[in-house]
């Protein structure tokens, strides 16, 4: 009975401290989410985003894309993938897409996405936006262009998808879509929950130290110390929306440096939710080969050639263009 009565203690007791933390987390994440998503919702409704997509038509020609696709990538970039996946389906009866399109556009998009709230949570962590948003839109430009080149030149990927997957319209009246936004918010706040208590248990078990210390020797060739870890592992697999409140928490405790925290959310702009926004892309006809490898391989060595810059700047370049000043001081 009290072994019992012990254990009811230590459960109501680890439940309460991760719900306790997780309250907090959202409260962090919500601030920034809620604004920017119904600032991104008003211009939605005032076409700009389609005014973005039409500007951005000629370049698309760069990566072996109809001028189109540009409407499909500034969505991603403004709100997230799946309204960009619905414009996508929308257009390919009059834009049709081979596989090597669909995996070109789809990578650009996984590495390039959700930016109005992504970077946000990047400044709040304390990298600075100007240069993350280069970063993001800019890897994106080189990747996709660089499978575009590898793919016709290998000859790959010549023959026209059918998507196994239709999303969801996207809702079109306000109430409509402040419901789904409230049913999304709150979906983030039960994985944000569990995603703690996940990370508690392996905390507890020494599997978070493990994981750490065989990515330790990756982590390190990219500048990235062990003090940040932990947040590479959990933006990776879940994402930075997800994880976001958790990374802002972590880079704001001050026990890690700034320069790790800028090296650490860059890759993990490149290269995050490895789970969910694949397997949405696989759905839609992309290709694991660029999705996931190319986009894995294209992270890492642009990560080892940024860190590599970076270790050789001053640390006046640093604080000016790379984080901002008091979080170098906390570290």
């Amino acid at each position: 009975m009290a072994m019992s009565i012990q254990r009811f203690s230590l459960l109501t007791a680890f439940a309460s401290k991760n719900a306790r933390d997780a309250l907090r987390i959202c409260r962090a994440l919500f601030k920034i989410m809620i604004p920017v998503m119904i600032v991104m919702k008003m211009l939605q409704e005032m076409g700009l985003v389609g005014l973005v997509g039409q500007v951005m038509g000629p370049m698309m020609e760069l990566f072996g894309l109809p001028g189109a696709m540009g409407l499909v990538w500034a969505t991603a970039m403004l709100t997230n993938l799946y309204a960009a996946a619905v414009v996508l389906i929308t257009l390919l009866p009059e834009s049709p897409l081979t596989s090597a399109q669909v995996t070109v556009l789809a990578t650009m998009m996984l590495i390039a996405h959700g930016l109005p709230v992504e970077l946000s949570i990047a400044r709040r962590s304390g990298a600075r936006v100007r240069t993350q948003l280069i970063v993001r839109i800019g890897a994106a430009m080189l990747c996709g262009w660089l499978l575009n080149m590898g793919y016709g030149w290998l000859n790959w990927g010549t023959a026209l998808v059918q998507p196994s997957w239709l999303p969801e319209a996207p809702p079109s009246g306000w109430t409509a879509w402040m419901l789904r936004e409230v049913r999304n918010l709150a979906g983030i706040a039960v994985i944000v929950l569990i995603m703690l208590m996940f990370l508690d248990v392996l905390k507890r078990l020494g599997v978070t130290d493990l994981m750490i210390r065989l990515l330790a020797p990756l982590l390190k060739s990219m500048g990235i110390g062990r003090e940040a870890g932990t947040i590479t592992i959990v933006g990776m697999t879940l994402g930075l929306s997800y994880g976001g409140g958790l990374i802002i928490h972590e880079a704001r405790s001050g026990r890690i440096p700034a320069k790790d925290i800028f090296l650490a959310l860059t890759f993990m702009g490149l290269c995050h939710s490895l789970i969910e926004d694949t397997l949405l892309m696989l759905l839609l006809g992309a290709d694991l080969s660029g999705v996931l490898w190319a986009r894995m391989v294209f992270s890492l060595v642009f990560i080892w050639i940024l860190a590599w810059t970076v270790a050789r700047l001053p640390e006046s370049v640093i604080n000016a263009l790379l984080v901002r000043s008091q979080m170098s001081s906390r570290s």
